[in-house]
């Protein structure tokens, strides 16, 4: 799924999905750099994000996969 990753300008990182109209903060993440693991939002969805270099700017647009959590 398509998924918009951004950061605030409090810094705080947030994930939106067109598709569903839905835009959650994230809450944790695998890797320090984002890129290449898994994330989780504040509504308890987990995705898989791809790798990318670890100084990619966002905001940006990824094809992530989710892979469990929340209601649809």
């Amino acid at each position: 799924m398509k998924v918009m990753i951004r950061r605030s300008s409090a810094g705080v990182l947030s994930a939106y999905v067109p598709k569903k109209d839905l835009e959650e903060p994230i809450v944790s993440q695998d890797m320090p750099e984002l890129w290449g693991g898994n994330v989780t939002l504040a509504n308890g969805w987990v995705l898989a994000l791809p790798e990318m270099a670890a100084g990619t700017s966002l905001p940006i647009t990824v094809e992530a996969r989710r892979l469990s959590g929340g209601a649809d």
